[in-house]
């Protein structure tokens, strides 16, 4: 058996060190501990051999390790334990030989145990495959776990980095490749994390957003070409509904009598489950959100939104319908419907809105997510800024700073009695404190 332990040189004991009080009688005088103040000069380490042959001959030997880091003295211990086996006769033990799979090999391991065990999100499922696909596969596809090292991930990184892509997308590579090292360390594939993966450092932007008469065009653009668009733009910008939620909302989370409705699921290519988080929650309709679902309750099917041929819109349409509203609108026609829910935090922001309930109407996890939201938009910044061209500029408006009167001195002690403080008045016929001799 090998022992580690730190070489102490020197002790300086404080007075009331139990331990110095009971002299260095070793076992004899039992075990006593340093008081808190005392102080170990440490040099090094020293090793502790216990070892027992099989004739029942025992050997024990302490001695200062001659390296001094700390794993490597654990490996000069070992050696010389093997040594000491070798010189009466008895092998030491060796680590059976493991064959470490390569990242390829374990993959299908990974998927299995964690993310079908774990009952990851679909996305989430779909997200470990691209990466897997696209980047640590035609990299590290036929390298073993325990032979993936540092200059490998640093230059998969650089090579991620030259290709455009953002840090936080980057991010999510190298994240994916720490999770499934790390499953393999915990299953005993290999014995120890065989690099050391260092994330990119990236900040939040200020996301984009519509302003309120860009937002109106747009409704009024969705309104033109189909109901049903417009219908999918209040979703997402007077509630705040991500898209999958949008798709997924049934006639029966709708509450008119209450005015509510209740977001309990979100559709992911045609995978239905619940919305980002794991939680639920309830959001009250807009007056004119309410309208536009009283004046759109069909039969065709129990979700709201609905194609021609009755079934669900899937992602794709999502886009193409949101491309018309824009083109129609004179905006931007890039088919994206996660501005409209950056349109509805902001636009609450932007009203006076506390950030706790845009964060419960929202559904966000974590207030810093909500916090990206508490900005203004240009017309406020430039709304902010012309409170300074109504400053004052009579001079009888503000005082001048020197007419102010003066602070009185708080004087306390011998320092009251010698000066005063300017309002004590001494009766006719007395004398002051300070005049007594």
């Amino acid at each position: 058996m090998v022992k580690l332990r730190p070489y102490v040189v020197a002790v300086n004991h404080v007075p009331e060190c139990p331990r110095q009080a009971a002299g260095q009688g070793g076992r004899s005088q039992g075990h006593r501990r340093c008081a808190p103040g005392c102080e170990r000069t440490m040099d090094g380490w020293e090793v502790d051999l216990a070892l027992r042959l099989p004739d029942g001959t025992r050997i024990r030997e302490r001695v200062k390790s001659p390296v001094s880091g700390k794993s490597a003295s654990l490996r000069w211990a070992q050696a010389r334990e093997a040594v000491i086996l070798a010189q009466h006769g008895r092998q030491p033990k060796t680590n059976e030989v493991r064959k470490v799979p390569t990242l390829a090999e374990f993959k299908p391991r990974f998927v299995e145990g964690h993310v079908k065990a774990n009952r990851l999100k679909p996305s989430s499922a779909e997200a470990y495959e691209s990466i897997f696909r696209t980047h640590l596969l035609p990299k590290f596809g036929k390298v073993r776990l325990d032979a993936i090292g540092n200059e490998g991930v640093q230059r998969l990184k650089g090579e991620l980095v030259g290709d455009g892509m953002a840090n936080k997308s980057i991010n999510n590579v190298l994240t994916a490749l720490s999770v499934t090292l790390k499953h393999a360390v915990d299953w005993g594939v290999i014995d120890a994390m065989p690099c050391r993966i260092r994330l990119l450092k990236w900040s939040l932007v200020e996301v984009p957003f519509y302003d309120f008469s860009d937002y109106r065009r747009l409704v009024e653009g969705a309104r033109a070409v189909d109901p049903r668009i417009e219908l999918l733009v209040l979703l997402g910008g007077d509630a705040g509904l991500r898209r999958g939620e949008a798709i997924a909302l049934e006639w029966t989370d709708v509450d008119f009598r209450r005015h509510t409705f209740h977001v309990q699921r979100s559709s992911w290519n045609g995978h239905v489950t619940l919305p980002k988080g794991g939680r639920t929650r309830r959001v009250p309709l807009t007056e004119r959100l309410e309208e536009a679902l009283r004046s759109h309750r069909h039969l065709v099917g129990p979700r709201v939104l609905y194609c021609d041929d009755g079934t669900s819109p899937t992602n794709k349409e999502v886009r193409l319908w949101m491309e018309k509203a824009q083109r129609r609108a004179g905006l931007p026609a890039n088919g994206g419907y996660h501005i409209l829910r950056h349109t509805f935090c902001s636009h609450l922001a932007m009203q006076g809105a506390t950030v706790k309930a845009i964060q419960e109407l929202a559904g966000h996890q974590e207030l810093t997510t909500t916090q990206r939201y508490m900005h203004l938009s240009p017309a406020h910044k430039d709304a902010a800024i012309r409170l300074l061209d109504r400053r004052p500029v009579d001079e009888e408006a503000v005082p001048p700073f020197d007419s102010a009167p003066p602070a009185a001195a708080l004087r306390s002690g011998r320092a009251a009695e010698a000066f005063g403080d300017g309002l004590e008045t001494t009766p006719p016929g007395e004398t002051k404190p300070s005049e007594v001799k």
